[in-house]
This record gives structure tokens, sequence and C-alpha cells, in this order.
């Protein structure tokens, strides 16, 4: 109630200073009877209601004699002679006042004071401006031939004419407002050396954008930053150490060109100031408390970051090189600028340990970076990190890159949702000004490459790269603002590309303007060691001394590299899983028989019990109904979908492992089924997941619904199984073939991770997949693609390989399971499991509430396990057809089989698990059947679709001699399944009649 009656005084006592300006002159020509003037008005005000002192002596009597009720035309009155700051003069004249303080009204002339009001008013429009726009003429190309911002144009509000100012006005003080850190301890300034700091802090080699930003404390947090005089000054020692790591990122560089000249390695020359950079970023943050940074990165600069940065040993890397080099694991490997590693070492300036890993990533630019999220959310989880100040992301990116993939914007919209923020990362934008060959300017239409960023509100430190005390200007801000606000920054290090994109690519083809300045370029450790050497911070010996040091450690290490011989892909694992793997004397992580999963039942029953008992909130009606239903099946001891996933989550979290479920719309499930999160109908906000009440000593249970997105959401869920093994990590669509727009993350990431990088993974992926008439894009999970990228080989021996060889062998796991029993040993046996496989599980929609699709309990108890072949449980003597299928159709076949009274003649067996294809089961299923008894796959898939190309060559391995495998099934189509409900209903019928023909 004060705010609001202090906000109205506020405004009638504006209202009586624009009416004692109108007494004076017509309001037609009162310069600050506009909106703009009336809102810098009330500004002052407020100012002068908290500290008198703050406002010029004219607005201080101004506004005290409108408080006191003063008439219109007498609170209102004019400075002296105007020259209260007269021009040239440094301190300022007194003039004769009244007895209240106001100046002889007989002296004052109506049109100065109006004159002074508006000077002081543009001289604040003039500071807004360059907080605003000052980036927009930073000198930012180190080239110097065009604009970061693609608009050569000076803007108008940076004009001094734009505010009527004259050469006369340059000496005239100026009072500084309060949201402005330029005057240091000075309370005002002349407008020359006003403008003189502006074009220093905003104008030079950093632009700083951060006036988008919504919280007001936030954009004067970076106010304070850029503009505090002196702030970014660096001592004699500090830029030594600069010196001494440009020397190093320089000198790799040329090292490795000079070794190797053909070879591509995707140098970083242009920006060997990214390494100076990112050291700083960990040396403040390490001050800070940080102790965990997981870095994600394209490949331009790696091999410079694995060694300077992550201090990888150089002999291993340099051993790369060599062609002839096998690896020492299994596994296809990759190129060298795609690997990752992990380095725990002591921060020399902070003395602290710091943990490093840079995270293998594909040449997918930018697709790493949710999995760089993922797995800091998981270390954060891990370590109690609850404030996620101890581990952090630092992201780089390209120019390109990072305006032109659509998985930065997906990335950065997960930055602030609860269960997905990691506390801000660091986006550090190598900004070549080209994409390959692509010109900025055809390459977006944003302004700068970094605009997304805006989006969520971060700063963006825009700075030219060939300024290094600049650059670690900028990193200071970045480290100190992601430990203080614990949000996304953005650096913009505006660079070049001294080569082409890689060191066998000709760039002048295309830019050859660029190119041409580019070699008329002197480095940047040429630069500023010039710049040391003028300012006598070091000598030229120094500089030798730093440049031999370090080249003899090259060569040295060269040396050692000659003697690597192999490979082991283990030394380049991101996050090594220590004291997971059963080895042998080797130290070889080795296969170990899988234990049954089933649960003791007395947990069965209690874990039962809590998902179906009434919550301490009002619940909806629909859910009191569900619960009942629940209740009914606990007493009853049966599980339908729901409650067999319930059942296997909450053993695990019972049994101290994490589960974490995400995707959209999960918590109550796309079809309404799994309602873990239960909401009051009464009190917004407030909520009860009773799997998370299960005992007092249980692991954590999280389940969030996410952003609508698939392919940032399923990348940070990878991440995050990445990190620790003793964590069921599960992602599902909302329908399956959603996931298609992760793709990148399916192909790049899950399906050959182990293959190319050694590292394993447990992602559950669920697709609800079923063909029920719902259209091309609810029916199919695309199944043909997962089982496409097996790695297993239809014309290859399968005799003598357990199914745990065949687990321990596969890429991932590929299931289609029919019974609430088999998803909850599916889900148990991931954590059961002595390694980590993905497992992709093809769901069911109508199976969730079908009421045959359940399991007793018994089916899930201790000594019980999943079961890839369910087979034929009638009575097979007179069997004349055996229907092999997998998924929902089942329950049509079963149906059809129940109305058509076949039992006997027709049988039909499940394939729960594809791949790995479970050959010993289905070769012992198939010889329990009478000679001449017709074998049949049947799929509610198109042929062209499904797993028939899949399990074809695999079941015709066991047929007996001169049987064939016969499909049934839908004709081969473009379109994933029909949206005409007639054409369903017709295809299905005709696959029941082929199905149950046995003439």
């Amino acid at each position: 109630m004060y705010a609001l009656r202090s906000k109205i005084v506020g405004q009638a006592t504006v209202q009586r200073v624009l009416q004692a300006a109108a007494a004076k002159s017509t309001a037609a020509a009162e310069p600050f009877l506009n909106g703009s003037s009336s809102t810098y008005v009330e500004e002052m005000y407020e100012s002068w209601k908290l500290d008198p002192t703050s406002v010029h002596k004219s607005w201080q009597i101004f506004f005290s004699r409108s408080e006191s009720g003063a008439a219109p035309g007498e609170a209102h009155v004019s400075a002296p002679n105007l020259p209260v700051y007269p021009i040239f003069a440094p301190s300022h004249p007194q003039v004769s006042t009244s007895a209240d303080g106001a100046p002889d009204a007989s002296t004052i002339s109506t049109r100065a004071a109006q004159n002074m009001i508006n000077k002081h008013h543009n001289f604040q429009r003039l500071l807004r401006s360059y907080q605003a726009l000052g980036h927009r003429i930073a000198k930012l190309d180190p080239l110097g031939i065009g604009a970061a911002d693609l608009d050569d144009t000076h803007p108008e509000t940076l004009n001094l004419e734009h505010y009527n100012f004259s050469k006369q006005d340059m000496n005239q003080y100026f009072q500084l407002p309060k949201y402005t850190y330029l005057g240091g301890e000075e309370s005002e300034l002349t407008l020359r050396e006003t403008i003189n700091r502006l074009e220093r802090v905003y104008c030079s080699s950093i632009g700083s954008e951060f006036m988008h930003i919504q919280d007001s404390s936030a954009r004067e947090y970076i106010r304070k930053w850029i503009e505090k005089p002196g702030i970014s000054d660096m001592t004699n020692e500090e830029k030594r150490i600069l010196l001494a790591r440009l020397v190093r990122s320089t000198r790799f560089e040329e090292f490795l060109a000079k070794k190797w000249p053909s070879e591509k390695r995707f140098g970083l020359e242009g920006c060997e100031v990214l390494i100076p950079a990112m050291k700083q970023i960990i040396d403040i943050a390490s001050s800070r408390g940080a102790e965990n940074f997981v870095i994600g990165m394209p490949h331009r600069g790696r091999l410079n970051v694995l060694a300077n940065v992550c201090r990888k040993e150089l002999e291993k890397l340099f051993s790369q090189f060599n062609p002839d080099m096998a690896p020492e694991d299994e596994g296809s490997g990759d190129v060298k600028y795609h690997l990752g590693m992990y380095h725990r070492r002591i921060n020399h300036l902070t003395n602290k340990e710091v943990e490093l890993s840079v995270v293998a990533n594909p040449s997918h630019l930018e697709a790493v970076n949710p999995v760089v999220c993922g797995k800091v959310r998981a270390t954060q989880f891990f370590t109690d990190d609850e404030e996620r100040k101890k581990t952090m992301a630092i992201l780089l990116h390209g120019d390109a890159a990072y305006s032109g993939q659509g998985i930065v914007y997906e990335t950065m919209h997960l930055s602030d949702l609860p269960s997905y923020t990691t506390g801000g990362t660091i986006h550090i934008v190598v900004n070549n000004q080209i994409g390959f060959t692509t010109d900025p300017r055809f390459s977006r239409s944003s302004p700068y490459c970094t605009d997304v960023a805006k989006v969520v509100n971060a700063p963006i430190l825009h700075v030219n790269a060939d300024d290094p005390e600049a650059v670690m200007h900028v990193c200071n801000i970045a480290a100190n603002w992601r430990a203080d606000w614990g949000k996304d920054v953005v650096l913009d290090l505006v660079c070049y590309r001294r080569n082409g994109h890689n060191e066998a690519d000709e760039p002048s083809f295309t830019q050859p303007l660029m190119v041409k300045r580019i070699k008329e370029t002197p480095n940047v450790l040429t630069k500023y060691s010039n710049q040391l050497l003028s300012e006598k911070t070091v000598t030229q010996e120094d500089i030798d001394v730093e440049i031999a040091s370090f080249d003899k450690i090259l060569n040295d290490a060269y040396q050692n590299s000659q003697g690597i011989t192999k490979m082991k892909l283990t030394d380049w694992l991101d996050s090594p899983w220590d004291g997971f793997f059963k080895c042998d004397e080797n130290k070889v992580p080795i296969m170990v028989p899988t234990p049954p999963t089933g649960a003791n039942e007395s947990v069965l029953k209690i874990i039962a019990e809590k998902f179906s008992e009434d919550p301490p909130i009002t619940v909806h009606p629909g859910i009191k109904r569900i619960l009942k239903g629940r209740k009914k099946m606990s007493v009853d001891m049966q599980a339908d979908w729901a409650l067999g996933e319930a059942l296997a989550f909450g053993s695990l979290l019972m049994e101290g492992y994490h589960v974490r479920l995400s995707g959209q719309d999960v918590e109550r499930g796309t079809f309404s089924h799994r309602h873990h999160v239960l909401h009051d109908q009464t009190v917004d906000g407030k909520v009860y997941n009773p799997l998370q009440n299960l005992s007092s000593s249980q692991q954590k249970y999280s389940v969030s619904n996410s952003s609508l997105s698939e392919f940032g959401v399923l990348g940070f869920e990878l991440g995050f199984s990445q990190h620790n093994p003793n964590s069921l990590v599960i992602w599902e669509a909302q329908f399956g073939d959603f996931f298609n727009t992760a793709q990148p993350i399916v192909d790049q990431f899950i399906s050959s991770g182990q293959d190319k990088w050694y590292r394993q993974s447990g992602l559950v992926m669920m697709l609800p997949h079923g063909m029920e008439g719902m259209g091309p894009e609810h029916s199919s999970g695309r199944m043909e693609r997962f089982l496409q990228m097996c790695n297993d080989d239809d014309d290859s021996a399968y005799e003598g390989f357990s199914e745990d060889q065949q687990l321990w062998d596969c890429n991932w796991q590929i299931c289609n399971v029919t019974t609430p029993a088999n998803i909850f040993h599916a889900l148990r046996r991931q954590m059961y499991m002595n390694f980590r496989k993905p497992l992709v599980i093809f769901t069911p929609k109508s199976l969730l509430r079908h009421p045959l699709a359940k399991s007793p309990f018994s089916d899930m108890t201790t000594g019980t396990s999943f079961k890839p072949v369910i087979p034929e449980s009638n009575e097979i003597a007179k069997c004349k057809k055996v229907l092999l299928c997998s998924g929902k159709v089942y329950y049509d076949l079963y149906e059809e089989r129940q109305k058509r009274g076949m039992e006997e003649e027709v049988a039909i067996t499940r394939l729960e698990q594809l791949h790995p294809f479970p050959h010993s089961r289905i070769e012992e299923e198939i010889k329990r059947y009478p000679e001449g008894t017709q074998i049949c796959w049947v799929q509610e898939e198109h042929k062209n679709a499904g797993a028939w190309a899949y399990i074809s060559p695999r079941v015709h391995k066991h047929l007996p001699t001169g049987k064939s495998l016969t499909y049934i099934g839908r004709d081969p189509a473009a379109s994933a399944a029909t949206g005409n409900k007639k054409i369903h209903k017709t295809e299905l019928y005709k696959m029941m009649t082929e199905s149950f023909n046995v003439s």
C-alpha cells in the first residue's frame, strides 16, 4: 500500500512539475512536455526521493517546491546564467540565492533553464545509446574488413549532432546518473571525457550486448564489470602468463603444421587466443569454487585444447598422426579431432584440483551441446551439487553453426528449466566470419551470429580476438557472471581462419580479398609480443626463452611418440567408470553373466500399495478411479503396463539406483496411463509423487515433462546416462516417430558411440508404436531404421554364443515387448548387466489398458528374468501353421484365433527381443512343431518397414532344408500408415484372413 501511495504521490509531483513548465510557455513550445521527457523527469524525481544530492541543485529546489505545494509556474526556476557548469571551468561558481536557496529569479533566463534540462536529458540519452548500441561501432574485426553485425552504418543515436550538442558543450560538466559506473569515484564528468570513456568501454575491442536482459540488477552487474575505470587492467605478471599461453597455443599449431603438413588437423590459426581464454575462465571459475569442467566443441582447435587446456599427453596425441597405428581395444575408432578425454590436475594459479573432460563429438556441429549439459547435470546430481557451483559446462561453437543449427536454440531453452538447468553454461564462439566457404551475409539473417542467446537473456560479449587483454577481460566477466548468476553467457571471439576449412582446403577460391588481408596480418603472438616489448613488460630474451622451452617439450614428446604402436581407446574416454567393470589380469573388461532380474515379492507388494494409496492431496475424480483400479490389481497381485513399469522403477529405487524419466508429457503419460505426478485440484503447483515416497532409504526418482524438443532432450539424457552407470535414464517420445527429429543423436551417438569412442551408455528410449488407425505420424516408431543399424551379421555363425555374450557384443538392444512382466525385466536388466548398452523399446498404446495385457506378480518375483521369446503355450500336436510376430499385433492375432476357434491349428510365438537376435530360442521353438508346419512372419507394419527385412534371413537359418519363411502383413508403402479408417480396417482384415488361412 505504501509503495502504491508513493507512486501516486510521485506522479502527482511530476504532474505539478510539468504544469509549472507549462505556465511559462505553451505545451507546443515546451520541449520536455513529451513522453520521453516526462519519463526523464519521473526518473529524476525517484532519484531525488532516495538521495536529494543525486540530482542537480536546480532539480533539488524544483522538487522541493513542488512537494511543498507550489502553484504551477512558481516551482519551476531556471539555473543562474546557465554556466552552473561553465565551459572549460573545473569548478562551479557561487550564485546569489533567495532565503530558501532558490536563485534570484530576476537574474535567471527561462530559456537557459529549458536548454539546461534538455542537455541533461540528452546527456542521459547519449549514455543509454552507447550502452545499448555502442557494440555496433566497436572495432571487432582483426582484419578491419567489415562489421561483425554485417552493418557498416553508424547508428544515428551515437552522433553528437543527434542531441544538439555543440563544440562549446564538450567541456561542460554533467551529473552522472546512478546507472553508470563510468565516473568511478567522480560524480560528474565533462561531455568530452564522458564520450572518451564511452568510446573506450563500448566501442573499442569489446562490444557488449546486455541491455536486452530484463532483470535490471543483472544489467547493472554487467555495466559495473564493463564501465568501472581500471577494471580491465592487468598486472605485469598476468600479462606474462598470457604471453606464455599464447606461445604454447601458437607454437603447438606451428609444430603440427611443420611435422604433418598434409594432414587434416583443423588448426586454430587465426584464433590462438582461444587457449588463454579457456584457461582464464577455468582459473577464475576454480577460484570461485568450480571443480569440474565439461567441454564440448567442434573439430577446429580440438587438438590444441586437448594439449594445452586439458594437458593430454603430447606423446599420445602425436601418435594419432601415425597412419599405421592399430587400435588395442575393440571398436572402429574415430579421427583424432573427434576424440574426447578426461584428466585430473592441479590448477597452478589457484592450487586447487580440477577435473577436465572433453566430450567426444562427431562432425555434426553443435550436436554435442545437449550431451555436455546432460553430463554436467548428472555430475551435479551424483556429487550433491545442488547449488550447481562445482561443475560447469564450457561449449565452443563456430559462428555459422551457432546461428544455423537449431540444436543451439533447443539446448539453450533447457537452461532455466528445473530438471535441466546446470547453473549456467559459458559459450565461446570462435567467429571465423566464414562458414566453410559461405559468407555470413548469406548464412544468417540476424545481425550477429550470437543473437539466438538473447532468448534466454544471456549477456553477449563480442571481442576482437587479436586483442588478448580484452579477451581476458570478457573471460573474467563470463566466469564471474556464471558464478554469481548461474545463467548462460556468450563470448564471441571475432577472429579469422588463417587456413581454409582444413589444411588441405584452398580458401582463396571463394574469399580472395579476405585471404589477401589474412596473409598481410601478423599473428596475435607477434602483435602481443610487440606490445609488451614496447611497454617494457618483457624483453626479447624473455620471449625467446619461453618459445625455446615449449619447443623442447614438443620435440621431446614427438620423439617419445615414435615408440607408440597401438592406440588404447580407453585413453580417450571423457568419463571413465572407475571400478564398475569386471576386468581380467590385464585390466581389460570382461563379460559376467547377468543374474536373474526378478524382485522379492514383498518389495513388489510395498511398491504396488504405495503406488495405489490415496495421496495426501486433493486429486481429480478420474485419478481416484485409477488408484482404485491399481488397488484391486495390488490385491490380485496382477500388473498392467503402468504398474509393471512402476514396479521396475520402484524396486530399482529401493535397491539404490537412481531413476530418471523425461520427455514430453511423461509425468502423466501421453496416453494418460502413468500418473507418476499427481496434482492437487485446489492448490496450484502442489503435487505428489508416489514413487518418491516408497522408503526413507530409497534413491531419488526424477520424472519431468520436458520442453517440446526431441534432439535437445534426447541428447541431454544421453549425456546424463554417460556420467554414472548406476542410473536408469529413460527418454520417452510422445509418439514413436517423433524421435526422427533427434536422428543425429541416434545415429552419431547412441547406435555407434561405443564402437567409435569406447563410450558405453545404458540409456533407454521408449517409442510408442502400433498401427491403430491414427495416421502416418502417430503409428510407427520406425523400427526398421534401428534394426538396420544393428551390428550383427545375418551370414555369420551364431552357434556357441550365449545370450549374455550376444548382449556384450551388440551395439544396442531392440525390444518390442507384449507383457508388463517383460517391460519390468527389460528395465531392471539395464542395471543388472555388468556393462551398459542402450535399450530401444517399442512401447504399446492400446495395450496400456488391454484386459489381456497383464502379468501376475509371480512373473516378476525372485528368480525370474526377461523372456526374449515367448513361445506358444497351447497344445501343438495338430498345429499346421506357426505365426511368428512381435509387439501389439500378437493380441490382434490372439483374439482373431479365439474368434475362429483355431487354437490347435495355429500357434503364435512372440519375439520380444529383436536384437540381439535370439537364435537359440527361435531354433528351439521351430523344432517343436511337426514336420510340414508352415512358418510365417506376421507384422502390422508395411513390408518395407517393421522387422521383416531384419528377421527374415535370421529365421531362415533355422528352418528345415527347403523351407522358406512366409510374409504376412501390409504391402510396401511410402507412408508409415494410412490416415483413412476404412483402409486401415481393410488392411487389418486382409492380414487376419491370410494369417488364419491353413488350406
